[in-house]
């Protein structure tokens, strides 16, 4: 079959729609205001911590049972769920609540697990119902195309909604607008909570309309679908066993584990900062509304970082580049521990560069150093430890943020502020903690050195 040109893969509908799915699944309004927006319906800082570690958890779960069920019963089905599921957990926080106890923490449980469970229907399925139609018409060699236009034109709207959503949070802002504009309305604290949910409920709705307009490849058959559920059934103990050889064989590679480990210690507390940083924003002076701006502004730092972890990867050694991230990573978590005003947003700077730095150089030192017959385990293994970590500090954090409210010191702090003094005691942790951890990871580097950095990657690997 002669190949299309490639401007007419973007006009095939399956195509089409995979790209608007992927755009109203991921641009969430609710994205740069995600730790106020939990603590401003009442929640205390350790049920949003241990919140969030259910997220986790529910991910790392569901993660490879969604791929098969997405290969037994249809991806077009699975994407349908994963929408389906996304509006039901935004219709519970639209409906939660405002301040009611202990109503607005199981609501928010389930959107949690909800919205876990969402990630892991759509992750991969999606994108394997959109290759397999360029490939039942010969046209696998445009799915390059395809990911960079869906890449670009998502990374638009998360900007946008970023943007947006920061701004339609601010009520005192807002009013701000409508003034200058000669608008006779008010917008109350408790709506402005509920516009970014609302409009990401909308999103949800557009998911799943998008969704059921997908439709199977010709390939998808029912035969092909029996099939694979017979190979489901009858490689399961294979693939538990290939999990097991390949945690094995990280374990007692040095190069592997060093990469695992230096990874995961950077990637969850920065990542953790990440899910804190409205807060942070707020504890330093910034208007609610530059919240979405500055998130923006940051995600742009992914333009230029993939270029430098490349040259660190070819001229310099994995214990030296680990090293330098986590001195960064370092300092960026001291600064932050300043709470400078306005230019306490400084300091994050440093936490974005470290975690996608971090990012660019596990993946091109675990492709290098695995084989292929167990890549896919390996990065598998990878993520489900990233995942755990996340998880793991979340729940840290959670008991620490516990312990904290218990002490006199706190007792004595107005109960309006108490919050606020909460947040920022149990941050003055996290470089102490980081720092124990990176210690003991770098002793482990320094001890397998020879194994370790043996070379940087060559040019033509790091591709």
């Amino acid at each position: 079959m002669s190949e299309k040109p490639d401007s007419s893969v973007l006009k095939l509908p399956n195509i089409r729609r995979f790209i608007a799915f992927r755009i109203f699944f991921n641009a969430r309004f609710y994205y740069p205001i995600f730790t106020i927006l939990f603590l401003d319906f009442g929640l205390t800082l350790e049920q949003f911590a241990v919140l969030n570690a259910v997220w986790a958890a529910t991910i790392v779960l569901l993660e490879v049972p969604s791929g098969a069920l997405a290969d037994t019963l249809g991806r077009r089905n699975l994407v349908i769920a994963s929408a389906g599921i996304m509006i039901v957990e935004m219709a519970l926080l639209c409906l939660a609540p405002i301040g009611q106890m202990p109503i607005v923490f199981y609501l928010f449980l389930i959107n949690r697990v909800l919205s876990g469970a969402a990630e892991a229907s759509a992750s991969g399925a999606d994108e394997a119902l959109a290759y397999d139609t360029l490939k039942d018409l010969g046209l696998e060699r445009s799915w390059g195309k395809v990911l960079e236009t869906q890449m670009r034109f998502q990374s638009i709207a998360f900007i946008v909604a970023m943007s947006v959503g920061a701004l339609l949070y601010d009520a005192e802002r807002l009013n701000q607008i409508f003034t200058v504009l000669s608008f006779d309305i008010t917008v109350t604290k408790a709506f402005a909570i509920r516009i970014p949910l609302i409009l990401t409920l909308l999103l949800g709705i557009g998911a799943l309309i998008t969704a059921l307009g997908l439709k199977e490849p010709n390939s998808e058959t029912v035969t092909r679908r029996e099939a694979r559920q017979e190979y489901w059934l009858a490689t399961i103990k294979e693939a538990l066993a290939k999990t097991l050889d390949t945690g094995k064989w990280i374990l007692n590679t040095p190069v592997a584990m060093m990469v695992i480990l230096g990874g995961f210690l950077i990637d969850h507390i920065a990542r953790m900062i990440l899910t804190l940083n409205s807060e942070y924003y707020r504890r330093i002076d910034l208007p609610e509304a530059s919240f979405g701006i500055i998130s923006a502004g940051f995600g742009l730092m992914g333009l230029f970082t993939p270029r430098l972890g490349r040259w660190l990867s070819e001229n310099r050694t994995k214990t030296f580049n680990f090293s330098l991230i986590g001195i960064v990573t370092f300092f960026g978590l001291l600064g932050m521990t300043k709470f400078v005003p306005y230019w306490g947003v400084a300091p994050m700077i440093l936490i974005y560069g470290s975690i996608g730095l971090t990012g660019f150089l596990v993946s091109a030192y675990m492709n290098a150093e695995t084989q292929s017959s167990a890549r896919a385990t390996a990065l598998s293994f990878k993520g489900l430890s990233f995942n755990l970590a996340y998880g793991g500090i979340g729940l840290i954090y959670s008991l620490l943020v516990y312990k904290l409210r218990r002490t006199e010191s706190m007792q004595a702090v107005p109960a309006e502020h108490v919050e606020a003094e909460l947040f920022k005691s149990a941050l003055s942790y996290f470089p102490s903690y980081f720092i124990v951890a990176f210690v003991l990871v770098l002793i482990f580097g320094l001890l397998n050195r020879r194994s370790i950095d043996t070379s940087p990657l060559k040019k033509d690997d790091s591709t």
